[in-house]
């Protein structure tokens, strides 16, 4: 059998992780997923008693650790997220469900495994002692959003390798979360060692979440081992793209109040003692910034095994943009992305590989929304503090430049106060 390539969603959460839609339940994940057009997704929170249920009592095992709704095509790989002593969030994927209760049972008395917060559960545990449980399973871990400022690899320690200790040599990959992208990870030398991982990191089913990052990678058929070989690949090419958000979406890029959102350069932060002028709130450090700390290059650069990041809006924000719609959910935005999605197949084939003159035919306004999404023509007002940043579609490069100038330092994120120096001008 030869290689084909599926896209995949590995990370989001089931209802009891905190936070969570009471929509996120198997019928309804496979349901979406399966429009977005992602082939293969992560059952989540594997750890949590109900949840574990719920897993049983909807899926069935086609073969090796592969799972499926009866009633959808979306396959389903084990795999859960824990949290250390170290407040670092860690990424788990193991063979099959049985391995899963057997981490389980090994994870009693480290921390609280069932109750309704405890999808991903707080454990009593190193980063090197769980991933020497987990490795000691034949399962696979690494950081999750690794550069995010809280629970975070990056924000806790100054290497991947420093945190593992001497489970460190066996890490294959890490996740960029949604504040950052290859682009801004290569700038650390280390992490050209890795696998990345582009993950939705989702809350709630609906695909303008579920999917807006996902990954694309060669298997002979989605399966644990197709994934192991994925991630630990250098050499053929196995992982094909990484696609999601321009990281100036993200809702930690820049350093931030995470109260009102005031942006300050690391500079002005350190001056105020990390306290927001404006309303005393704390400041948190950017994904941006600490990444400038710790990079070894100056430019762009990639490894030889690293495949393209392609930046990504979710069409129901682009068809929002497109007929003046408050809210992605509402109706005037839904029933024309039910039609693209069905007409073309999936929102994955909508946004990255249809044919524009095909979602022409479906609607024109739309249609050219989409092109100029794919053409670069997007401005953001960048995130930060925990505010998703805001894209603006332009639909020509003259309006492009007009916006550029109208908005001014605001798309660098400076505020009244003090105005930042840019990383880098991308």
């Amino acid at each position: 059998m030869g290689l084909r390539e599926f896209n995949l969603d590995l990370h989001f959460h089931g209802p009891w992780a905190g936070g969570v839609s009471k929509n996120m339940l198997i019928p309804v994940i496979a349901e979406q997923a399966q429009l977005k057009g992602l082939d293969v997704v992560s059952t989540a929170d594997a750890t949590h008693g109900d949840w574990l249920k719920h897993l049983k009592q909807e899926l069935v095992e086609e073969e090796n650790g592969v799972y499926r709704h009866p009633g959808f095509e979306t396959r389903f790989l084990v795999g859960t997220e824990v949290c250390c002593n170290r407040r670092v969030h860690h990424l788990i994927y193991l063979p099959d469900l049985a391995t899963a209760e057997t981490l389980r049972l090994k994870l009693m008395g480290k921390g609280s495994l069932d109750c309704a917060m405890c999808g991903r559960p707080q454990l009593r545990m190193s980063p090197e002692e769980i991933a020497g449980v987990v490795h000691d399973l034949g399962g696979i871990i690494g950081p999750a959003h690794a550069f995010t400022p809280y629970f975070s690899v990056y924000a806790h320690f100054d290497s991947v390798k420093q945190a593992y200790g001497a489970e460190g040599k066996k890490i294959s990959f890490m996740e960029l979360g949604l504040s950052a992208d290859s682009y801004f990870a290569d700038l650390i030398a280390e992490n050209h060692e890795y696998a990345f991982l582009t993950c939705s990191d989702s809350h709630s089913p609906w695909p303008h979440r579920i999917g807006r990052e996902f990954t694309r990678m060669k298997m002979e058929k989605p399966g644990f081992e197709g994934l192991r070989r994925a991630l630990a690949d250098r050499e053929d090419g196995l992982i094909t793209l990484n696609a999601g958000l321009d990281p100036r979406e993200g809702k930690y890029h820049l350093t931030a109040c995470n109260a009102c959102y005031k942006k300050y350069s690391v500079e002005a932060a350190e001056k105020f003692k990390w306290k927001c002028v404006t309303c005393k709130g704390e400041v948190k450090k950017g994904v941006r910034d600490r990444i400038r700390e710790l990079a070894d290059f100056g430019e762009e650069v990639h490894p030889r095994h690293r495949p393209p990041y392609q930046h990504l809006v979710p069409l129901a924000e682009i068809i929002q943009a497109a007929v003046g719609a408050e809210n992605p959910l509402a109706e005037k935005v839904q029933r024309p992305w039910l039609k693209f999605v069905e007409t073309v197949g999936n929102e994955i084939k909508v946004l990255v590989d249809a044919p524009i003159v095909e979602l022409q035919e479906i609607d024109e306004r739309i249609a050219a929304y989409v092109e100029a999404f794919r053409a670069g023509r997007v401005l953001y007002l960048p995130g930060g503090g925990g505010q998703y940043g805001k894209p603006i579609i332009c639909l020509s490069e003259e309006e492009l430049e007009r916006k550029k100038t109208e908005l001014g330092d605001a798309l660098e994120g400076k505020g009244d106060a003090e105005k930042q120096r840019t990383l880098l001008d991308y």
